[in-house]
């Protein structure tokens, strides 16, 4: 049944007040694996690191925060494992500082912003900087009806048509795994997920701010070219440093573009 003539329903009421709370879009949020990745965006919007952390004593997890353009910036990234010393990567660090930096910023707005290996059978190039429009994940299999569509977790990112059409992105779907090499099995998920782009972090990133619904966008520039002839960990380290730079440039320039915006105009 149609509501009376001039009355909104529940949902578009609802929907309307999301929109008018996030208007102008006031703090984001950028989700970022590996401070390498991480300090060129924070020197360049000259954030300060918090050293009396938010986060649960003993965890890792590092804050940047300051003001940009209007904007209340935050980038998380998980940290240095406590015990080896390297960038904790992967899904579980991701999920965890995604829910525990929601729960403390309230953001309006999620970046997941990082490198990620690019399929040249695809179209991707290094240097490549894609927006995402969907992620999934390549290797949670489990073959029982129903749990199977929940292994691959599919998730479309939040559309921003503006955005994208302002800055000529690349545009492409998001595999995630927890291994940056690529077995058959991960290659026959990430076919089946119609993926340009694989990473270790965006689908769990996706999953927690799905959940909490908080509004999520991916950056992902490419280190690597997966189907190429190169070994993945030597073409990623070799790259890593020029495509950060890369990123660093894009990421900024969403930034700018978001500044004044709500998110319906993204």
């Amino acid at each position: 049944m149609a509501p009376p003539h001039g009355e909104k329903s529940a949902e578009v009421k609802a929907e309307s007040a999301a929109a008018v709370d996030n208007c102008p879009i006031s703090t984001i949020l950028i989700i970022i694996a590996m401070q390498t990745e991480a300090l060129p965006l924070v020197n360049k919007f000259q954030l300060t690191e918090d050293v009396d952390s938010m986060f649960p004593k003993g965890v890792p997890w590092v804050r940047f925060y300051g003001n940009y353009k209007g904007l209340a910036i935050n980038i998380v990234c998980p940290g240095k494992d406590p015990s080896l010393g390297v960038d904790g990567v992967g899904t579980v660090s991701a999920s965890l500082v995604t829910y525990a930096s929601i729960q403390a910023l309230k953001p309006d707005l999620i970046i997941n912003a990082g490198t990620a290996g690019g399929f040249g059978a695809k179209g991707a190039s290094i240097g490549d900087v894609f927006l995402t429009s969907e992620v999934a994940f390549h290797d949670r299999r489990i073959p029982i009806p129903v749990f199977d569509i929940y292994g691959v977790g599919s998730r479309k990112a939040f559309a921003t048509p503006n955005l994208l059409k302002e800055l000529n992105l690349k545009v492409g779907k998001l595999s995630t795994g927890d291994s940056l090499d690529m077995s058959p099995m991960d290659e026959a998920s990430i076919v089946a997920n119609d993926a340009t782009v694989k990473d270790m972090e965006g689908a769990a990133v996706a999953y927690v701010a799905d959940l909490l619904k908080v509004p999520v966008i991916f950056l992902k520039a490419v280190t690597d070219i997966v189907d190429g002839d190169k070994p993945t960990a030597e073409e990623f380290l070799q790259n890593l440093a020029a495509v950060t730079a890369a990123l660093d440039q894009s990421a900024t320039q969403v930034v700018d573009f978001i500044s004044g915006k709500c998110l319906p105009e993204l």
